[in-house]
């Protein structure tokens, strides 16, 4: 079994939304042999479905192996959405291999922030002195698009955006395809006041996901010493999971200090949380897990 072909929480056939995740790590990728089953690298997680292109979410450091499973030969057609500027969520483009291929194409979808798009912003992350080179080095076709809330079919799926509370502007999305329905929310600000309350916009945006894929970064203790980091804990993420009714829970963007063992200890805790108790599953994301749905009988009616 190759690294990224992982196992599957749930089973499905043919037709099934296949949720594959390359990258797990919040702040800084983080590789070594204390962290070899949940992984070190940076967010990236890509959606696959029956007829439509891979939609990525995040280009962290696991992007570079999402490209390990695509076409090399110039024929490679891709979406992708990004929550939002952070280092640790855009510094895999330069290393996704089919993109360097004439005749690739590559769409990335994401928020301006302070008057900055997304090609002026990688346009700065990627010339000297600080990479070798820029994107128009790269053979393939890449196109940035800056989109606002709202909702829009990227590659036939589609898809909802909605801001998410963090430091910087941020986005969170709902994609929905073949009857199912997944959340992204890598980065979000727990309540600095102990209040727990979660954002109008979350919930909606969260709204009986079939799963939902969410910042557990901290726990309390951690939470206690960095309150405006910009991120949730493993509590918190359960709450959000709980008032949104969502089915599964992905435990995601995990500490850099988390290693396989902590994060083994708290998961167990995580499932035998009381706001778990609604939830048909709670997990924590590592690299080469493969969740997959499979579409709803509506769906697959109109197939």
């Amino acid at each position: 079994m190759g690294r990224f072909e992982g196992t599957s929480r749930s089973t499905g056939g043919n037709r099934s939304v296949n949720v594959r995740f390359f990258g797990v790590r919040g702040s800084t990728p983080c590789p070594c042999e204390s962290n070899r089953r949940y992984g070190g690298n940076t967010a990236c997680v890509a959606i696959e479905a029956p007829g439509c292109d891979p939609l990525v979410l995040d280009l962290g450091t696991g992007l570079r192996f999402f490209g390990e499973t695509q076409p090399q030969d110039g024929t490679f057609r891709g979406n992708a959405l990004v929550t939002h500027l952070h280092w640790d969520h855009v510094q895999g483009l330069p290393f996704l291999v089919p993109v360097n291929r004439a005749g690739a194409q590559f769409d990335v979808y994401g928020p301006r922030e302070e008057g900055i798009g997304l090609v002026e912003a990688f346009d700065e992350f990627m010339r000297p002195p600080y990479f070798p080179v820029g994107i128009e080095a790269l053979a393939g076709d890449i196109r940035f698009h800056d989109i606002e809330p709202g909702q829009q079919d990227i590659g036939g799926m589609r898809v909802t955006t909605a801001n998410v509370p963090h430091i910087g502007r941020t986005f969170g999305y709902r994609v929905e395809v073949g009857g199912r329905s997944v959340v992204y929310i890598p980065d979000h600000q727990q309540p600095i006041d102990g209040s727990m309350e979660v954002a109008d916009s979350v919930l909606e945006l969260c709204r009986g996901a079939d799963l939902l894929i969410h910042d557990a970064q901290y726990t309390t203790d951690e939470f206690a010493t960095k309150p405006h980091w910009g991120h949730s804990t493993i509590e918190y993420s359960l709450r959000v999971a709980s008032e949104a009714g969502v089915a599964r829970l992905a435990l995601f963007h995990h500490d850099p200090d988390h290693d396989d063992q902590a994060l083994d200890q708290l998961l167990d805790e995580a499932r035998r949380h009381p706001l778990a108790a609604g939830l048909r599953e709670v997990l924590a994301a590592h690299e080469g897990l493969t969740v997959a749905l499979e579409p709803s009988p509506a769906a697959s009616l109109r197939a």
